[in-house]
């Protein structure tokens, strides 16, 4: 059911797919850029579905209370629990994340890099790290608003040199065109 309303949203909104899931890649990080419009999620989930990508978003556990978790989860959401245990600090996003990786056979985790819908100088960073440290590579989707295109790019498999990757990843992106450009890639 799914699948079909996301190809219906697809057809009335004139959007088209580039591209489609790396084969044997069954674990990744999902980057998705430029990220700044509540649209984005709509288009890239519709996206997704329509490729079969079991992806899944983390989300603060807090957020996770009914009736919107039936939403949320049927949607792909993953709660994270990030509440220190006795005596301890509270858990990173990133070491829950890899958690979850360790955890499962198949996962895709869509992350968006810039942390906001508004303009940002620089990305988090975080997303590089939770592939490095669980072993998985980062798949570079897009929306591209000017040409009406989601799709999926170059796979990354990170080595450890974050500074130098994360702006390889970057130069992908800067020609695709955000809902709100000014507040995209730079």
């Amino acid at each position: 059911m799914q699948k079909v309303l996301a190809k219906l949203i697809f057809k009335i909104a004139g959007w088209k797919l580039e591209g489609g899931w790396p084969e044997n890649v069954s674990k990744a990080v999902m980057v998705a850029a430029p990220h700044t419009s509540n649209w984005d999620f709509l288009y890239a989930r519709c996206a997704f579905y329509i490729m079969d990508v079991p992806l899944r978003y983390t989300i603060k556990k807090e957020l996770m209370f009914f009736p919107l978790n039936l939403l949320l989860k049927s949607m792909g959401a993953i709660p994270i629990d990030r509440t220190p245990t006795k005596g301890l600090k509270k858990r990173s996003m990133v070491d829950a994340m890899v958690e979850l990786f360790s955890a499962r056979d198949q996962l895709v985790i869509l992350v968006t890099p810039e942390g906001t819908r508004s303009y940002s100088k620089r990305w988090r960073t975080g997303f590089y790290h939770v592939a490095h440290q669980a072993g998985v590579p980062i798949v570079l989707g897009y929306l591209d608003y000017k040409k009406k295109h989601a799709g999926v790019g170059p796979v990354v498999y990170p080595s450890g040199e974050a500074a130098e990757e994360i702006e390889k990843i970057k130069d992908f992106y800067r020609d695709k065109t955000a809902r709100y450009p000014e507040k995209g890639v730079r």
